[in-house]
């Protein structure tokens, strides 16, 4: 089966839509010899810096010497980053062999797994058939019924920062999202939070309490001093020193802490760590299309912000990095998002808003996003394709303007190809 009969066997309709329950995923996995019971996990979940943090993580257990597997949702530029081993995407080669094993018994499935619980019995395979000593395991969304959930209690499990996002499944309130999120806590296990949030932190500590778990939680106050430039972020933590993390956004310092935390809590539980691995694990790591300066003349920025709490982390960003410079923004959202609440953060930073309609069936129309952002009293320019609103932002932006597309990961290879598309017409 060639590539792109491959990932069309993946992406088929027949396995689209979102059922809950694990069932399904445990129904696949036991088919295939339950490979996730045959592996070590460090779980991560929360609303916003999960992805970020699991990639700090992973790049320092590779730097320890551990085989280490990465599990990522979404991917920005090839389907191959969903599932990573030492930094290395998943080969064409190994994700046929993969899906060639798992086929038969998806396809005879009565009730048959979303392309999700599909995609998450690949990865199970793939880090076992490559031998992985841990796997860092990104949820999708929520935790409790996510598919990534099928896992006994792990090494560690990891909560991020908790805001309001995916409130028609997750529940309306932040406590029905942190209890969502608290289903990773396992019997027994080890607990790392953000923090900072009571009403979250009440539910953490209720669940951690009920499952005789021990949770920990994330002292910021170790960073003792963050200098921002547009190529690197350089933080002192106590007591590791000066580290120069290559990740941009005024959040990302607190994500490298939550990543240190956490791996100072498998070093106590007996993995060799030193803390030089530490900070080369953090200085090493690459994470695009979060805060990713594509440019600097003009200055073009792709961030992943695609909930009211990215987005208020993303304005103190700019904010951090731009001072009072005003901002182009191209923004494409998919359609549940409440983009109200989202907007209101960014707003007052804005020169302009350019929309656009991701290539997702999921994306909310570029006409009905541009009168939604009308109520904010700044110029909104209707483009219709991300490669149109690439141009025009372009074309709007001033010397000394910043252009920002944000909304959501899944228009960020779009928006990567029609930059480059419109830097090479410049050239030609």
């Amino acid at each position: 089966m060639i590539i792109n009969e491959t990932l069309e066997y993946i992406h088929n309709v027949k396995w689209q839509g979102s059922k809950p329950g694990l069932e399904r995923t445990r129904e696949l996995l036991k088919a295939l010899g339950n490979p996730e019971k045959q592996l070590k996990f460090v779980h991560v979940a929360g609303t916003n810096g999960k992805g970020s943090t699991s990639v700090l993580i992973a790049s320092a257990l590779k730097e320890a010497g551990y085989k280490t597997g990465l599990y990522i949702s979404p991917y920005i530029l090839r389907f191959n980053e969903r599932m990573q081993v030492n930094g290395e995407h998943i080969t064409d080669n190994d994700l046929e062999q993969v899906i060639n094993e798992i086929r038969p018994f998806a396809d005879a499935m009565e009730d048959s797994p979303t392309e999700f619980e599909l995609i998450t019995a690949l990865a199970m395979k793939h880090f076992l058939n490559k031998k992985c000593d841990i796997v860092v395991l990104e949820v999708g969304m929520g935790g409790r019924l996510d598919s990534t959930n099928v896992i006994e209690t792990p090494e560690l499990a990891v909560i991020t920062a908790i805001g309001y996002d995916h409130v028609k499944e997750l529940g309306p309130t932040l406590s029905d999202i942190a209890r969502e999120k608290a289903g990773i806590i396992k019997s027994d296990g080890d607990v790392l939070i953000y923090g900072g949030n009571p009403e979250a932190e009440e539910v953490f500590e209720s669940v951690s309490a009920e499952r005789g778990a021990r949770l920990r939680k994330s002292d910021f106050t170790r960073i003792l001093e963050k200098t921002f430039t547009l190529e690197s972020i350089k933080i002192t933590v106590k007591p590791y020193g000066e580290i120069l993390l290559p990740l941009l956004g005024a959040y990302q310092p607190y994500n490298a802490v939550m990543a240190i935390t956490a791996l100072e809590m498998l070093r106590e539980k007996g993995y060799k760590i030193s803390d030089a691995d530490i900070i080369r694990g953090i200085e090493k790591v690459k994470w695009p299309g979060r805060f990713e300066v594509l440019s600097h003349k003009p200055v073009f920025i792709l961030d992943g912000a695609h909930n009211p709490q990215g987005m208020e982390a993303t304005a103190d960003s700019l904010v951090q990095h731009f001072g009072e410079r005003k901002n182009v923004f191209l923004i494409g959202v998919m359609a549940d998002k409440d983009v109200g609440s989202m907007m209101a953060h960014i707003a007052p930073l804005a020169k302009a808003f350019i929309t656009v309609k991701p290539d997702n069936p999921r994306a909310m129309d570029s006409y009905e996003l541009a009168e939604k952002l009308k109520r904010f009293g700044v110029p909104v320019v209707d483009c219709g394709t991300v490669n149109n609103g690439v141009s025009e932002a372009l074309k709007t932006a001033g010397e000394r303007d910043v252009i920002c597309a944000l909304g959501s990961l899944y228009f960020s290879a779009e928006v990567r190809a029609g930059f480059y598309e419109h830097k090479l017409n410049q050239k030609a």
